[in-house]
């Protein structure tokens, strides 16, 4: 048997998808060149917004004036009325207090305030001004051991004339309600009834 000088040819029958390298290079420079035209509007915007340092609050921050008090709250009431913390230079409502100190003090509040979050570096004069502030402040304000032992001292007293005033008010509700809940007898029928003799004579 003669063996068949034709050569098998081969068959394409893995059914994959042909990919043209050449198309896809294309859509990825058309791409690159589509971001580079985006970074550079948003530089040419202009220059970036110059914000003051950061300052020290000149005000006291209010969190106990609504304490123990019971608002009516509705959901067509204004944010200022809302329950909670309101911010008037974020126009915000926040729940509770450790998320509003949070707030006053983040990013987005101070950028609202028109400062940066990075603080005003202070010169070697500033510093010597301060300590010699600090300086003056302690000796003319000092505040000795007998000053704090006074204080106590005066704070028990005044606890205790808080107890005495406590005490002698309850006295007086009492006797006002014995006063109150005792029924008023004829002392001829008692006396006839035999309730004259309820006190008790002491020896």
């Amino acid at each position: 048997m003669a063996e068949s000088s034709k050569t098998p040819t081969g068959v394409d029958n893995t059914f994959r998808r042909k990919f043209d390298r050449e198309e896809y290079l294309q859509r990825a420079r058309e791409r690159e060149e589509k971001e580079g035209e985006a970074r550079s509007k948003s530089k040419s915007r202009g220059p970036p917004v110059q914000r003051k340092p950061l300052k020290h609050r000149d005000y006291e921050v209010d969190l106990e004036s609504r304490l123990g008090k019971t608002q009516v709250v509705t959901p067509i009431a204004p944010l200022s009325q809302q329950a909670g913390y309101f911010c008037s230079v974020c126009d915000c409502v926040v729940k509770d207090s450790a998320n509003y100190l949070d707030h006053i003090n983040g990013k987005k509040h101070q950028r609202a305030l028109g400062m940066s979050m990075r603080s005003e570096r202070a010169t070697l004069e500033q510093v010597q001004q301060r300590f010699e502030n600090l300086k003056k402040r302690k000796d003319t304000g000092g505040f000795t051991e007998q000053d704090f032992d006074e204080r106590i001292l005066k704070q028990q007293q005044e606890e205790e004339e808080r107890k005495r005033q406590r005490r002698e008010k309850k006295k007086e509700k009492k006797k006002e309600k014995a006063a109150e809940e005792e029924p008023e007898m004829d002392p001829d029928v008692a006396a006839m009834m035999g309730f004259g003799g309820f006190k008790t004579s002491k020896n």
